[in-house]
């Protein structure tokens, strides 16, 4: 079984789904990086979310219109903050969550799962990989990435973003499975913005990019063991490669050591904990020069174990 290809959202399906989560998840701010001579840079702090990651908002959009339809148990496949998000909207409505999650998932997101009451079914990578890719038999199963709601739900940082700064140069976005990258730039072009939307992968993993050199989905080392997690995997998704293929402008790949001195940054300047695939995209701006105007960077989650942080601020990479 293939997952099908979601449609995408249009810009009223976006502007509902903020309605619907307003109240569960909260607009975020977009403010300006403290880096020396790179005032054009700009943060968009999701991991100011409930559950310290942006994955809330997808989450609550799915999981409500679900509701709406009278579901009472839902599934997915995280890495641990989408199904965070759906814990979270779910504890309130007695909606039971169950997480499928790789056995490497970071233990500060698992912490998380359980504090939320979410049954938790931990996997061997390969396989959590099978469910992302085809989906899976249980009736409740939201897929994290490929679902029209889980768009829309993504969508609403676009809106916010031009909301901010219409006059956006760039938005650079880690790339996990597509969703948040699709969903934001369905946003922006239904908005009519100009934005370069560009997807950052690291050294760990870079589906992406060499799905676009070969021209199709190709199947790449990755190694899922990194300090960046939720992000890259070994190919690209097959439903969501149309809508990549389309609406991507440019990719940014970035080393692991340039990710640790983003978060590194973050702590110093900002006070803030983000998690490897938050920092990455503050560290693919600091890297490239963009086109004159402002460039916003997806601070995705802060979802980073202690012991990698205290690595990190020690100067090494994990």
């Amino acid at each position: 079984m293939a997952v099908a290809t979601p449609a995408l959202p249009a810009l009223a399906e976006i502007e509902a789904a903020r309605e619907r989560i307003a109240g569960i998840a909260d607009p975020t701010p977009l403010v300006r990086l403290q880096a020396d001579g790179r005032a054009d840079i700009h943060l968009k702090l999701e991991t100011l979310q409930p559950v310290g990651s942006f994955k809330v908002r997808c989450a609550a959009n799915a999981l409500l219109r679900r509701v709406e339809a009278g579901a009472r148990d839902v599934s997915t496949a995280s890495a641990g903050n989408f199904a965070q998000g759906l814990a979270y909207a779910g504890r309130e409505r007695g909606v039971k969550v169950t997480a499928y999650v790789p056995e490497t998932a970071a233990e500060s997101k698992l912490d998380g799962l359980r504090r939320l009451g979410a049954a938790i079914v931990a996997l061997p990578y390969d396989r959590w990989w099978a469910m992302l890719a085809e989906g899976s038999d249980d009736a409740g199963f939201i897929h994290p990435v490929a679902d029209p709601d889980v768009l829309a739900g993504n969508g609403t940082i676009g809106l916010e973003l031009l909301d901010a700064r219409p006059d956006l140069a760039a938005v650079i976005v880690p790339y996990g499975g597509g969703g948040l990258i699709s969903g934001i730039a369905a946003a922006l072009k239904a908005r009519g913005s100009n934005a370069r939307v560009i997807a950052c992968e690291t050294e760990a993993g870079a589906p992406l990019r060499a799905a676009l050199a070969a021209g199709r989905p190709v199947t790449i080392p990755f190694d899922s063991g990194s300090f960046v997690t939720g992000m890259g995997g070994p190919a690209v998704i097959p439903a969501m490669w149309p809508h990549v293929r389309a609406l991507v402008d440019d990719t940014a790949l970035v080393s692991l050591a340039e990710t640790a001195a983003a978060v590194r940054l973050l702590v110093e300047r900002h006070h803030l904990i983000a998690e490897g695939a938050g920092a990455a995209p503050v560290a693919a701006a600091l890297a490239r020069q963009e086109a004159a105007g402002p460039v916003a960077c997806i601070v995705s989650g802060g979802h980073l174990d202690l012991g990698h942080l205290v690595t990190i601020l020690g100067g090494a990479v994990p």
